[in-house]
């Protein structure tokens, strides 16, 4: 693989998850998924995120669309409270980190202070995604179009021909789940235990239906499972028992 990183050793944890956590076998191996919409590896100590876009509301104003300009900085929150609360070793954030090449250099002062004090306080990979196929020297980390890590191959968008253990984003899965004559979307972690798809953490991301035909080539509908983000803990919702739109 281009750009991998090598495995790192460790023991995989067979104990429950801490409190808000929910557990799910990807390629065999377990791993944990966080409210926030981030991966946990425990074994390693890793957390990934996917799809923060950070700077979305700027590049769509320079389009002429004007949004709040307040994006990045709810993401580094979010990114922030849940790096403070696991503590791992090493952030990969699983490509589309930016949304367009420039992002990196529009962050505000006190943006780009905040996510230097995050680069800087660990190991810290930036996988390359169709938005930021190039990501500025400038905010620190390493850089890869994939990796390898405790058994898991990590990519930002889902590889054409189907490898076991993948971990990808690029897709941005929500469901939406219908009851007493009301719908309620959330974003959504999607898996069907061989590939596990990201939801995007970027506050301005938004979200692909599950239903959609893109889900059809990466996952096996029939055993597609959503761990459905709640306000604090994650909703697991087979996808042959949920209503498609």
């Amino acid at each position: 693989m281009t750009g991998a990183v090598a495995a790192m050793g460790g023991t995989e944890r067979a104990a429950a998850a801490p409190a808000g956590l929910a557990v799910a076998r990807v390629g065999g191996i377990t791993v944990e998924l966080h409210p926030s919409g981030a991966l946990w590896l425990s074994a390693t100590r890793t957390l990934v995120v996917a799809d923060l876009h950070f700077e979305k509301a700027s590049s769509f104003a320079r389009l002429g669309q004007l949004l709040p300009p307040y994006d990045t900085a709810i993401t580094l929150t979010r990114l922030e409270a849940v790096v403070a609360a696991l503590a791992p070793d090493r952030v990969v954030a699983l490509g589309d980190s930016f949304h367009d090449r420039g992002g990196a250099g529009r962050l505000s002062p006190a943006d780009a202070a905040r996510l230097a004090a995050l680069v800087g306080g660990r190991e810290w990979l930036w996988i390359t995604g169709n938005h930021d196929p190039e990501i500025a020297d400038h905010v620190g980390g390493a850089r890869a179009a994939d990796a390898e890590i405790g058994g898991l191959v990590f990519r930002h968008e889902p590889s054409a021909t189907f490898v076991e253990g993948e971990v990808c984003g690029h897709l941005h899965p929500a469901l939406t789940v219908v009851g007493r004559g009301r719908g309620v979307r959330r974003r959504c972690f999607a898996t069907d235990g061989h590939r596990l798809v990201l939801p995007a953490f970027g506050s301005l991301a938004g979200g692909l239906d599950l239903f959609d035909h893109a889900f059809a080539r990466v996952l096996s509908r029939a055993r597609t499972v959503a761990h459905l983000i709640g306000t604090e803990r994650l909703y697991r919702i087979p996808l042959t028992a949920a209503r498609g739109r």
